[in-house]
């Protein structure tokens, strides 16, 4: 049973602030309603450091993104009615993207009522396909007991989200003198049988061709490391998802490329070669880097949890438990085999590095993407982290784009949302202060999130956010030519991102010619403060690269 410690609260807020503390809470986003007024003073005489966000989705997505980089529950605030309802993509967000969060939300007394229905929604029935755990408080004794369930399913694996309905009359309600704070547990994770990895070892030694996808789930600096001793001990060549981008050095010579796309690129003739894949950490959320086909190469799964079954997806083995532990008794127990061949993969690679550098130095106008890619990864340092929005860029930067450490790219290929990038680099920035931070977004992304740029600035914080200027849903147009559809629908026009950054503060930027852009990242990124570089971009390679050259390219491969 949990150890205890008795609580001297005087009401239910300063209860729930009290049991924060106790699980180490140390930021709190919120955009507060008058439901919460009980609460926010609580929060005042508490450490516990109160992020003022000027959208909830924003602060949403800053607890998830500071679950991602620690591990540890990030905790997000809301009113009842339309400040809960605000918070619903950035549930989805943590939830499908398998980062632990936290959102407590308002809401009218509910022990009596003198508003009828105003503004309120059953939004504990709203939050339960998207999260873990959601309750209603209705008795402020209990609080205690229902955080700590909250944390507790928020960071076991799968992490994911959690929410808490604090009613203003329970916030307000004095708790019994008896009731107590639960500490948080030491439960470790579970490790995988002996037995699974011994057969994973086996199925390793029969291959002649095996190869490692780094997923999502690898995205920790125990997996890093255990990785990388089990791709030096055996010589394997890897891959990575979207979201496994960087737990391996990607200068490494057994690297292989990103399966941005789930077909049709170079990685994927290295994928059809091989005979046996070593999934590590990816699950079907996050968008198929390839696709399963029945009779064709074996998969090993090595997750903290089993497989989903799915049509495109179902591994012939699985080793469950502590990824960390299963790659490192891998690395120490299987061994370099003599009869595996990865002369194929090797292929693979130079024609990947060759197809990457092409065009990197291009220096037409509007800036190509290769172009962009290239000239963030020159100003960025080697532990610089950069934060991608969705949209375009992202497919360009997963592909182009090498990492050199585990969570320096951020980008997410579970929900996709927009909106995101520009929060989540304001949680890189704030988490680590000595490091590069750059928010990369699209023009339409950046919108759907600017005014957090008021927040940043207000936080003091050094920031860069890169506007890939294209006035267009450019993915979707990419989309609707691949198609065959009419060019319709999806143009608009945006405000002077110079003046929109100078009017909150922060100092603008525009590229006007391809060669500026180098040198102005490098200037904002050393001037400190919170700097917008506006680039426009030529998406004619899109088409280029995506539709025609990969397909007449790795056909000849």
């Amino acid at each position: 049973m949990a150890n205890q410690q008795a609580s001297r609260a005087r009401n239910g807020a300063e209860l729930f602030i009290q049991a924060l503390e106790n699980e180490g809470v140390k930021y709190l986003f919120a955009v507060p309603g008058e439901e919460n007024l009980d609460f926010l003073e609580a929060l005042r005489t508490s450490n516990i450091q109160l992020v003022l966000n000027r959208h909830e989705q924003a602060a949403g997505f800053m607890a998830a993104t500071y679950g991602r980089l620690t591990g540890k529950v990030g905790v997000c605030l809301s009113t009842l009615g339309p400040g809960a309802t605000n918070l619903v993509t950035a549930a989805a967000y943590a939830q499908l993207g398998a980062m632990p969060m936290m959102m407590i939300s308002g809401q009218k007394p509910i022990k009596s009522s003198k508003q009828g229905l105003f503004q309120i929604l059953d939004v504990v029935d709203l939050m339960r396909p998207l999260t873990k755990y959601t309750r209603q408080i209705s008795n402020a004794n209990t609080i205690p007991a229902k955080v700590r369930e909250a944390f507790r399913l928020a960071s076991e694996e799968r992490p994911g989200a959690v929410h808490l309905e604090l009613p203003e009359d329970i916030a307000a309600e004095e708790p019994a003198p008896d009731t107590h704070i639960f500490q948080p547990s030491d439960a470790r994770r579970p490790t995988a049988s002996t037995k699974s990895l011994d057969m994973a070892c086996e199925m390793l030694r029969q291959a002649k061709h095996p190869l490692i996808m780094i997923g999502a789930g690898a995205n920790r600096k125990r997996v890093s490391q255990a990785l990388i001793h089990l791709v030096n001990s055996t010589n394997i060549p890897f891959f990575t998802t979207q979201m496994g981008k960087g737990v391996i050095d990607e200068r490494h010579p057994r690297y292989l490329g990103n399966a941005a796309l789930s077909s049709g690129d170079f990685v994927h003739c290295a994928i059809n070669h091989a005979d046996l894949v070593i999934n590590v950490g990816h699950d079907v959320v996050e968008k198929p880097p390839f696709f399963m086909k029945p009779g064709g190469k074996q998969v090993i799964h090595v997750n903290f949890s089993g497989a989903d079954v799915d049509p495109v997806y179902f591994p012939q083995h699985e080793v469950v438990g502590d990824i960390a532990n299963s790659v490192e008794y891998m690395a120490e127990n299987c061994g370099e085999c003599r009869n595996h061949d990865f002369s194929r993969f090797m292929e693979v690679k130079e024609a990947v590095d060759r197809h990457l550098q092409d065009r990197a130095d291009d220096d037409r106008f509007p800036v190509i993407p290769q172009r962009i890619v290239r000239d963030v990864r020159a100003v960025v340092p080697e532990d610089g982290i950069i934060a991608l929005d969705n949209g375009m860029y992202k497919l360009w930067f997963a592909r182009n784009y090498p990492a050199y450490d585990n969570n320096t790219v951020l980008l997410d290929n579970s929900l996709a949302s927009m909106g995101a990038g520009l929060p989540s680099a304001m949680m890189a920035s704030m988490l680590y202060p000595k490091q590069k931070v750059m928010a990369i977004c699209g023009d339409g992304g950046f919108m759907m999130n600017s005014q957090e740029l008021e927040t940043a600035v207000r936080l003091n914080l050094d920031l860069v956010v890169l506007i890939i200027n294209d006035s267009a849903y450019g993915m979707i147009k990419w989309k609707q030519g691949q198609e065959g559809f009419a060019d319709f629908g999806l143009d608009y026009r945006n405000p002077n991102f110079v003046t929109y950054a100078e009017s909150y503060g922060a100092t603008g930027h525009r590229i006007t010619r391809t060669e500026e852009l180098q040198p102005t990242l490098e200037k904002a990124l050393a001037a400190g403060g919170v700097h917008l570089v506006d680039v426009p971009v030529d998406y004619s390679e899109n088409h280029r690269v995506f539709d025609e050259e990969l397909a007449e390219l790795t056909c000849k491969l």
